[in-house]
């Protein structure tokens, strides 16, 4: 990568790398918008028809600037490769699933997430040690592989499910997952980990900037399932290769609790029949819209508020611990 070489030229090249993806994300953003399949509205959500006609589906967009950026200037090696490939995946069926005239079900969304919650476990453990780091106790942890891959594949399809589920509130989820990669970004530097995938992680970011530009309220076209499924493979991908998983229920606490929530509550009761939260509207950003008479703009900031305070604590923990 870029930072370990000794060629001055580099650096420059990782920052055409960077704007490359900004500018490109919002010129075909701004193009080609309009062929983007249409968005319906939403019965049960907060204010979901007020999205109704508006473009949806821009994960397709700038998820497929990014892999170009990433293959062009990030120089990655086949792991990495393949993850990309795993990214294109996700987001293709998001997509698909955006411009189908009806909704694909939640089984076969889940199952295809499971497929590719293996396949990143298979290419993880081929690539790297299976061990963790517990940066909060200083420790290093080996796990069996047989356990160490049922982790991972539980991890990449939660985080698939609670960002796609945090996605409904123009802005929130690209903004939270901006925070919580920039999150592991400083984290990788403080524990020297994951380095390789600093710049990936930089450019995947600069992409959600580009889509920003577009979504934030009021916002002209939604990314759909087709962004945040991505944006949640890519944060399990950011978070493996931080060698210590376990942070991200602090880096991601927002996106878990804001779509997890909504997920186990209506697991329990479809299949216990057992009813929580029975006063509380999911995912939280609805509750806060509903209930608390939060604006969009008021839910967005104060949710990322929330996120860069703990993440900011994460970060300064784990210095005082490695000090």
């Amino acid at each position: 990568m870029f930072y370990y070489i000794a060629d001055k030229s580099i650096p420059l090249v990782a920052l055409i790398g960077i704007l490359f993806a900004f500018f490109a994300t919002c010129f075909f953003t701004g193009k080609f918008n309009q062929y983007l399949p249409k968005d319906i509205g939403r019965d049960f959500a907060h204010d979901g028809k007020l999205s109704a006609g508006k473009p949806r589906g821009a994960g397709f967009i700038f998820v497929l600037v990014y892999l170009v950026s990433a293959l062009v200037f990030g120089k990655p090696d086949m792991e990495i490769i393949i993850y990309m490939i795993l990214l294109f995946a996700a987001m293709m069926t998001g997509f698909l699933d955006d411009a189908s005239k009806a909704p694909w079900g939640e089984y076969k969304k889940g199952l295809l997430d499971f497929l590719i919650a293996i396949a990143v476990a298979v290419t993880f453990l081929m690539n790297n040690e299976n061990t963790i780091y517990l940066a909060l106790f200083d420790v290093t942890v080996t796990i069996p592989v047989v356990v160490y891959g049922i982790l991972i594949v539980i991890l990449v399809w939660a985080s698939i499910n609670v960002t796609n589920c945090a996605d409904g509130v123009d802005g929130l989820s690209g903004t939270l997952t901006m925070i919580t990669l920039m999150s592991v970004y400083a984290l990788n530097n403080l524990l020297f980990t994951g380095l390789e995938f600093n710049y990936f992680i930089l450019l995947f970011v600069v992409c959600l900037l580009g889509y920003l530009w577009f979504n934030a309220t009021p916002s002209k076209l939604l990314m759909g399932d087709a962004g945040s499924r991505a944006m949640g493979l890519f944060i399990a991908f950011a978070v493996l290769k931080m060698g210590s998983p376990l942070l991200y229920l602090l880096v991601a606490i927002v996106i878990i609790l804001d779509g997890g929530l909504g997920l186990i509550k209506v697991s329990l009761l479809r299949f216990l029949k057992i009813h929580i939260l029975k006063n509380t509207r999911t995912p939280l950003h609805d509750q806060v819209r509903k209930v608390n008479g939060w604006s969009n703009t008021q839910t967005v900031f104060r949710f990322a508020i929330i996120q860069i305070i703990i993440s900011i604590a994460t970060v300064y923990m784990i210095y005082v611990v490695r000090s």
